[in-house]
């Protein structure tokens, strides 16, 4: 196997760093829906009122999730070249390190469950605003 070919820490960041990308596309999406959102309030009423300080402190958080989110995509990225450090090969056997990435896969695949259990129900909403315009 040549060295361009041979997998690194480096190139693992750099491949996994779609994830946190996707995540902060997600997020800024959902800040996006709710601003947008946001906009239909009538402030003359008490509730909406309210529920529009509540989105006000939600769209700062969100934004500032997903910016977060894509600065670290970006420098995950960016170690695509990160020279391969010696690895104390005991270390690595070590239970724990099984453990945190098994955690890492099983808390991926409840994101997935997630995601196709609110699939049906967005495309429900999506199709009935989309009817709606018709």
């Amino acid at each position: 196997m040549s060295d361009s070919n041979q997998q690194t820490c480096g190139k693992g960041l750099a491949e996994n760093s779609i994830l946190p990308a996707k995540l902060g596309e997600l997020i800024s999406a959902m800040a996006e829906n709710l601003a947008v959102h946001q906009k239909a309030l009538d402030l003359t009423d008490q509730n909406s009122r309210a529920e529009d300080a509540a989105y006000e402190k939600l769209l700062k958080d969100l934004r500032q999730v997903a910016a977060h989110l894509s600065v670290t995509a970006n420098q995950m990225a960016d170690y695509r070249d990160l020279a391969m450090g010696r690895h104390d090969e005991k270390a690595m056997m070590h239970p724990r390190v099984e453990d945190a990435f098994e955690k890492f896969v099983q808390r991926k695949r409840e994101l997935l469950t997630l995601l196709e259990q609110t699939e049906e129900r967005d495309n429900q909403l999506l199709e009935m605003m989309q009817a709606n315009k018709r």
